[in-house]
């Protein structure tokens, strides 16, 4: 009798820590929306294109949270590696992630681990702020692995004129991107979390 007690205990644990089949299914789909939104881009002559693909990562990882959204940035990035064309502009393959602006997708799963990280204080004011703090120290993190190894592959650009350009053309844009995700995601993240 204990034994038989001691594994019903046992078994909501064991579920809970497992990826549902709801939960798969919403990885899938939000590494599909990363491709997708990672078509919308700006070529720009430094080789780095302005796009919109923070905004995707910081909205997967507000709505699923640090565990799933990470996994999603991650299926993203390993699709691309093996080849699929899902990288901005239509790019795929590990050249994508080792080159020039490789930096920027590689760390997207780290991206997406402090973006979604939720802290509960009791303070709702206090819960506000750290559902937009985290996404935007997730956002800086992204932009300093992103901008150190294109100063390291570049032959004409510090790690100064990265870091200057970058302050110019992306993290301004980026973090604003981030800010929206966040207030676009939370209602969203909030009817999903009934759903599941």
């Amino acid at each position: 009798m204990s034994t038989v007690q001691s594994s019903q205990t046992n078994t909501p644990s064991a579920v809970k820590s497992s990826i549902s089949t709801k939960e798969l299914a919403l990885t899938g789909m939000s590494a599909a929306i990363l491709a997708v939104i990672s078509q919308i881009s700006l070529p720009m002559p430094t080789g780095v294109p302005i796009t919109i693909q923070i905004f995707g990562v910081a909205l997967v990882s507000t709505v699923l949270g640090w565990r799933l959204g990470s996994l999603a940035s991650l299926v993203y990035v390993l699709l691309g590696a093996v080849g699929l064309p899902i990288f901005a502009n239509f790019n795929g393959g590990l050249s994508a992630i080792t080159g020039l602006t490789g930096g920027y997708i590689w760390s997207w799963p780290l991206m997406a681990l402090i973006c979604g990280t939720r802290l509960r204080t009791g303070s709702k004011t206090l819960n506000t702020f750290f559902a937009f703090f985290f996404p935007i120290i997730g956002t800086l993190v992204n932009e300093a692995i992103g901008g150190l190894q294109w100063a390291a592959l570049a032959e004409n650009m510090s790690v100064l004129g990265v870091f200057t350009y970058s302050m110019t053309m992306f993290i301004p844009k980026d973090i604003v991107l981030t800010i929206i995700a966040v207030i676009v995601g939370m209602p969203i993240r909030r009817v999903l979390s009934r759903q599941l």
